[in-house]
C-alpha cells in the first residue's frame, strides 16, 4: 500500500498576526495576473511584494503556530510575499465561493485554501478552483508521488489540488491511568461500559469525530474494500444500521451520558487533559507527542491503533477561481512541498504532520533530516502504523454517514 510505502520509507531514511475572518473583505487588492505560459521565473517575479491570504481550518493550535512562526516569515524572507492566515472552516469557504461565483465576483479575497474531502469534490463540481495548477510546481514535479497525489476521497485530483501533509487516525491515553486500552471496537464497547462516562468523541461533522465514525463503520461491517468504488445506496442502507446501533448502545456510557458531544478535537483535548475522559482521538499520529511537549499532556501519555485498520490521508492546499494572486499562491503551495516545510512540520515540536513527499525522491543529505527528527515516545512506529493504514471512503460515503449519525444517533 503506498501509504504502508511512505511510513516504511520514512522509517528507513532513518511574524505576522492571525487574521480575522472578515478581516479585509471589502478592501480591494490589486490582481497579479494569472500565470498563463509563464516560466516559474515569471511566476516568483510577479508574486514578489504580494500579499497572500490563506484559509485554512483554524481549530489546530500547533498548525496555526507553525503557519505563523515558520511558513510565514520563510516566504517573507525567500519570495518577499506577506503570507496571512485567515482561520475558517472549509466548508463555510466553499459556501462563500459559491456566492462569489454566483453574484459573478471575478475577483475575491482568497488566495489559498486548505482544503480536501467532501469539501475538494464540492468546489471542482462547482467549478470553484483555478487550474489545473500542480504541473506549475517545481516542487511537485521533484518530491511529490504522483500515484499518492491523484485522487482525494476517491475524487480525481486532476491537478487542481497540491498535497501538503498526509494523517492517520489515532487514539491516546494516558497510561499511568489506563494500563491497556482497548484495541477493537468490541473491547471498547466493552471499556465503555464498565467504565461509564470516561469516553466520547467530537461531535461529526468535526473531521476527527467524523473519522472516527467512518473507522467505526468499516470495521462493523466487512472493512473497506467494499466502499471504494463509490456510493451504493443499497449498501449503505443494509450496512449503517449495524453503526448506528453500536454507537447507540454506548451512548448512555458517553461522557456526559452521551447529551452531549465535544464541538471539536481541541474540546476533547481539554477534557482529556483535565481528566474528564481517558482517551483523546487525533488524525495527526505526533499529535501527543507534540502535546507532551509543550507540557498540556503528561509524559505517560501514549498512542494506539485498533486492530480492525487506522484511516489515513492526505490533506491539500488549493487557488480559488477568483484568487486576487494566483502567483502568490502558487509560490507559497511550492514551498509548502519543500523539504524545508516537511521536515519543519514533521517535528513534533512544530506541528507534528507526516510528509506529503515521497522519501525515496530526496537525495541521501534531505533523507537524513528526516531521519533524524525525534518524533517522541508518544508515537507510534511506522512499521505499526503502516500495518494497519486503510484509506478514506470516497466524499458521498463521507457525506452520507455524517448525515445518517445526526439523524440516528444526535436526533433519534
Amino acid at each position: 500500500m503506498l501509504m504502508k510505502k511512505v511510513l516504511l520509507c520514512l522509517l528507513v531514511a532513518g511574524s505576522l498576526l492571525v487574521g480575522g475572518c472578515g478581516a479585509d473583505e471589502d478592501k480591494a487588492r490589486p490582481q497579479a495576473a494569472a500565470p498563463e505560459g509563464g516560466s516559474w521565473e515569471e511566476i516568483l517575479e510577479k508574486a514578489r511584494g504580494s500579499r497572500v491570504a490563506w484559509y485554512m481550518y483554524g481549530g489546530m493550535a500547533n498548525a496555526n503556530r507553525w503557519v505563523d512562526e515558520y511558513v510565514a516569515p520563510e516566504v517573507l524572507r525567500r519570495y518577499g510575499i506577506t503570507l496571512e492566515r485567515v482561520p475558517m472552516d472549509a466548508p463555510v469557504f466553499v459556501n462563500k465561493l459559491l456566492a462569489e461565483k454566483a453574484a459573478g465576483r471575478a475577483q475575491g479575497t482568497m488566495d489559498l485554501l486548505w482544503i480536501n474531502g467532501e469539501n475538494f469534490r464540492n468546489a471542482r463540481e462547482a467549478d470553484l478552483l483555478y487550474g489545473p495548477v500542480t504541473h506549475l510546481l517545481p516542487n511537485f514535479a521533484a518530491y511529490a508521488d504522483p500515484a499518492e497525489a491523484a485522487t482525494d476521497f476517491g475524487y480525481p485530483v486532476d491537478g487542481y489540488e497540491a498535497p501538503y501533509g498526509r494523517a492517520q487516525f489515532v487514539l491516546e491515553y494516558d497510561s499511568s491511568r489506563t494500563a491497556t486500552p482497548p484495541d477493537s471496537l468490541e473491547a471498547l464497547k466493552e471499556w465503555v461500559r464498565v467504565n461509564p462516562g470516561r469516553f466520547t468523541y467530537p461531535q461529526p461533522p468535526d473531521f476527527t469525530g467524523s473519522a472516527f465514525v467512518r473507522q467505526a463503520f468499516y470495521a462493523l461491517t466487512g472493512g473497506h474494500e467494499q466502499y471504494m468504488e463509490g456510493f451504493s445506496q443499497e449498501l449503505y442502507d443494509r450496512n449503517a444500521p449495524r453503526l448506528w446501533a453500536y454507537l447507540n448502545e454506548i451512548e448512555p456510557y458517553l461522557w456526559q451520558g452521551g447529551q452531549t458531544y465535544p464541538k471539536d478535537p481541541a474540546a476533547q483535548a481539554l477534557l482529556f487533559a483535565r481528566g474528564e475522559v481517558d482517551f483523546m482521538m487525533a488524525y495527526h499520529p505526533v499529535h501527543a507527542q507534540s502535546r507532551i511537549l509543550e507540557g498540556t499532556y503528561p509524559a505517560t501519555t501514549r498512542t494506539f491503533v485498533m486492530r480492525e485498520g487506522s484511516i489515513f490521508n492526505t490533506h491539500f492546499t488549493a487557488v480559488p477561481f477568483n484568487a486576487p494572486n494566483v502567483n502568490g499562491a502558487l509560490v507559497v503551495m511550492n514551498f509548502l512541498l519543500s523539504p524545508d516545510a516537511q521536515v519543519s512540520k514533521l517535528d513534533p515540536a512544530n506541528w507534528g504532520d507526516f510528509p506529503a513527499i515521497d522519501m525515496e525522491r530526496l537525495a541521501p543529505e534531505e533523507a537524513a533530516r528526516f531521519a533524524a527528527v525525534d518524533l517522541g515516545a508518544a508515537t507510534l512506529g511506522t512499521e505499526v502504523l503502516g500495518a494497519v493504514a486503510v484509506p478514506e471512503i470516497p466524499a458521498q460515503w463521507l457525506e452520507a454517514l455524517e448525515q445518517g449519525w445526526l439523524d440516528n444517533v444526535l436526533r433519534k
